[in-house]
């Protein structure tokens, strides 16, 4: 085996009400996802807080979206207020900055305020992200490049903060031992399907993206305890990529969901969430290109992982796949 092959494993339904559904007979037992108003997530460390403020946003109500956004436009100057003097600032109630607390991951104002003092300091030492402008239609080709590369890491940066290492662990660990993975994914979502297939073949487990409903509809009903299904939908609510996971969930299969949007539709049928950040959509950049940025690191943080459980039989296959590639990527000598 060379030294680059070992190299690259080297470890470093849409209508739903949303009520959970009782396990079928044999299906394993599914637990309740906890409502973050009741039973808040681990706190926040201050460098992740304002990803997931941008990453949460687009699903809050309007009086928490006026909280999450003062929290992170100006965390030194919330970080000295009461939670009347934050309610009063945002036009909101107590009860509001309460709430909003808890679902970006606090058990309650305290907390948020502390994290704010942490995030505050962590900007002023100067290592805090800028926010990336829209690009408009007069921006010379160099400043798009300079914006896209700066959002492009941000993305990156906010999906790596908010990713939960702990149902990525438990992804990689069902993958590595899957009889077979249906991969679900329509528009620039099937793209990052695709490519996570790809990866897996070339390690030598048996990976389909499903980009027709009806096919994908057609296969999940196939799968059984011991296979597995991922959906990737930005939005988490595409019926077509909901549907497909909802019958693999319901065969006994291991779902996960990769989404923007934790708390979407999709979430019910997956017993495995990666969450995904997205960098600000634009006239010019709508929010299929940006989401597509943090999908891919979450199907690489995703692929690399299950080829370090199953490192024995994965670096032999990518060799061998290499090896039979290798003729293709060879100068030809022309023919006359």
């Amino acid at each position: 085996m060379s030294d680059s092959v070992k190299e690259i494993f080297t470890p470093g339904s849409p209508g739903s009400s949303g009520a959970p559904r009782s396990p079928e007979p044999g299906r394993r037992p599914t637990a309740t996802k906890p409502t973050p108003s009741t039973s808040p997530a681990p706190p926040t460390a201050p460098a992740a807080l304002a990803a997931k403020v941008r990453t949460l946003v687009p699903s809050m109500t309007r009086s928490m979206q006026r909280v999450a956004e003062a929290v992170a436009d100006d965390p030194a100057g919330c970080a000295a207020l009461t939670v009347t003097g934050l309610a009063e600032l945002t036009g909101t109630s107590e009860a509001t900055v309460v709430r909003t607390a808890r679902l970006l991951g606090y058990p309650g104002y305290r907390d948020l305020r502390l994290a704010l003092a942490g995030l505050a300091a962590h900007q002023q030492s100067g290592r805090a992200p800028s926010v990336t402008p829209d690009i408009t239609i007069d921006d010379p080709i160099a400043e798009v490049v300079a914006k896209l590369a700066s959002d492009e890491q941000r993305t990156l940066a906010d999906t790596a903060a908010t990713l939960d290492t702990a149902a990525l662990s438990a992804a990689v660990a069902a993958a590595a031992t899957a009889r077979r993975i249906d991969i679900y994914g329509v528009g620039a979502s099937s793209l990052v399907g695709m490519d996570l297939a790809q990866k897996l073949l070339r390690i030598g487990l048996i990976a389909h993206a499903h980009t027709d409903p009806h096919l994908a509809i057609t296969n999940a009903v196939q799968l059984r305890s011991g296979d597995m299904a991922v959906a990737i939908t930005h939005s988490g609510s595409t019926g077509d990529v909901i549907e497909p996971l909802r019958t693999a969930f319901e065969r006994g299969a291991t779902t996960v969901a990769i989404t923007g949007r934790p708390d979407g539709p999709v979430s019910q049928y997956a017993d495995h969430v990666l969450t995904t950040s997205t960098a600000r959509e634009s006239e010019l950049r709508p929010a299929a290109m940006s989401s597509r940025t943090g999908q891919l690191l979450v199907v690489d943080c995703l692929f690399i992982g299950v080829a370090q459980q199953i490192y024995e039989t994965a670096a032999p296959a990518l060799a061998a796949s290499y090896e039979a590639l290798a003729h293709r990527h060879s100068a030809r000598t022309p023919t006359r």
